[in-house]
């Protein structure tokens, strides 16, 4: 049996997260490939095979047979295709942080030469990787892009703690600076991708594809968790009403909920900046993300009228509160509006609980509330279900009412429990 050989191009994927890393995993079965990061503890466990965000599996590592992992800028030098997939976050007044992005323009454009395909997958406003990066790296390369050099853009897709929608059966949208660089791109996506490509024509489409899949999603959950805030009121119960509404056949499938995370959370600023820098005014896309935005003080609100109408002491109450994700099946804190709710629970009642299978006592250590390494063995009069972690739903109603004093509140922010 003779042995595999990688296929000729070199491909170095700049940023090993979420994104990066599947990516670089995915094209190392392949290709010689590079995983570039400049977090040294992140590149020594990596090395070991070990994935500290659970991602990746032993298995996975063990099929990528010409992977390799450095946090050294010059082992750049001989790759050919430059994919970066650093984060893209917010500032603390809702604008874009581009640090990330352009730090890592900026190593990618000393190593390019004649020929080079740089890709970018990181989430940005329309307009970001021709505006900003592109004048960057014509710069400090000398090269002059579709002269010398390909510049390209795949919006990542990436969902985190989902192993169904993995990063191979994903379809992937791809854009170039010519049509020439398209056709490249496309075809070193489609060898690890089995869904069939999908072209655009321009960069700043497939920049504006990704950042309206998330605004949408952003702004149906909104609606749902304004419509639990007036159904509260009535006194109705709002998974009742959607239950019986989706009977409907074209009736969309969301349901209220804290919402977080590196994407959905951000990525409506992004294009809301981008709006304003044009002139525009941007209302419906920024009321979604007031409401959600909202939900963690809404959340509490709504507990402690539930203490008081049941009559519960405030004196030495005692909370637990499960999951502090931002969503379920991951170990992923960024942006996490579960955490917030923790942290908000905190500064309010002193004695807070929390316990994530995913999360670990270092990670907590500046925190008010209590990280529990497993699910104690005493009564609390509020538990809360922040976060749907299959662990919880494997739990069900029995075992987490035995953690639940006689007179209580039992919180169940995303209906783990279907309790109607």
């Amino acid at each position: 049996m003779t042995k595999s050989k990688a296929l000729k191009k070199k491909i170095a994927v700049i940023g090993l997260g979420y994104v990066g890393l599947p990516l670089a995993i995915a094209f190392g079965e392949r290709y010689h490939a590079l995983g570039y990061d400049l977090n040294k503890k992140r590149i020594d466990e990596l090395k070991k095979r070990y994935d500290c965000n659970l991602e990746i599996s032993k298995n996975n590592f063990k099929k990528s047979k010409f992977i390799e992992f450095s946090n050294k800028k010059d082992d750049l030098n001989n790759y050919e295709v430059f994919i970066i997939t650093v984060p893209t976050p917010l500032k603390k007044n809702k604008t874009p942080d581009l640090k990330s992005l352009i730090h890592a323009t900026i190593i990618a454009a000393k190593y390019i030469k004649k020929k080079s395909i740089i890709i970018y997958e990181s989430t940005v406003y329309p307009g970001t990787t021709e505006e900003i990066c592109l004048p960057l790296i014509e710069k400090i390369s000398k090269l002059k892009v579709n002269r010398d050099f390909i510049l390209g853009y795949s919006p990542e897709r990436i969902n985190p703690g989902d192993k169904v929608h993995t990063l191979k059966k994903i379809t992937k949208i791809v854009s170039a600076s010519n049509k020439f660089g398209l056709k490249e791109i496309k075809r070193i996506y489609q060898s690890i991708i089995k869904p069939k490509i999908y072209s655009v024509n321009s960069i700043k489409i497939a920049e504006a594809a990704k950042i309206i899949e998330n605004t949408q999603r952003d702004l149906n959950i909104a609606l749902m968790n304004e419509l639990t805030e007036i159904f509260d009121k009535l006194e109705i119960n709002i998974y009742e009403v959607l239950n019986a509404a989706k009977t409907k056949w074209n009736f969309l499938n969301f349901s209220p909920g804290l919402v977080g995370g590196h994407c959905i959370g951000v990525d409506p600023y992004y294009l809301t900046y981008k709006a304003k820098k044009i002139g525009l005014n941007p209302k419906i896309i920024l009321a979604g993300r007031k409401v959600n935005d909202g939900m963690p003080e809404y959340i509490l609100e709504r507990i402690i009228k539930n203490l008081k109408e049941k009559k519960i002491k405030f004196n030495n109450l005692k909370f637990l509160i499960l999951g502090a994700t931002f969503k379920e099946n991951c170990n992923d804190i960024r942006n996490s509006k579960s955490l917030e709710l923790c942290e908000k629970i905190s500064h309010k009642f002193k004695n807070v609980d929390m316990f994530d299978p995913y999360l670990k006592g270092n990670d907590f250590e500046n925190y008010k509330f209590n990280l529990l390494k497993k699910i104690p063995n005493k009564k609390y009069e509020v538990v809360i279900i922040a976060v749907k972690h299959d662990f919880f739903v494997k739990m069900g109603l029995k075992k987490i009412q035995k953690l639940l004093k006689k007179n209580h509140v039992l919180y169940d922010v995303k209906n783990l429990l279907k309790k109607n």
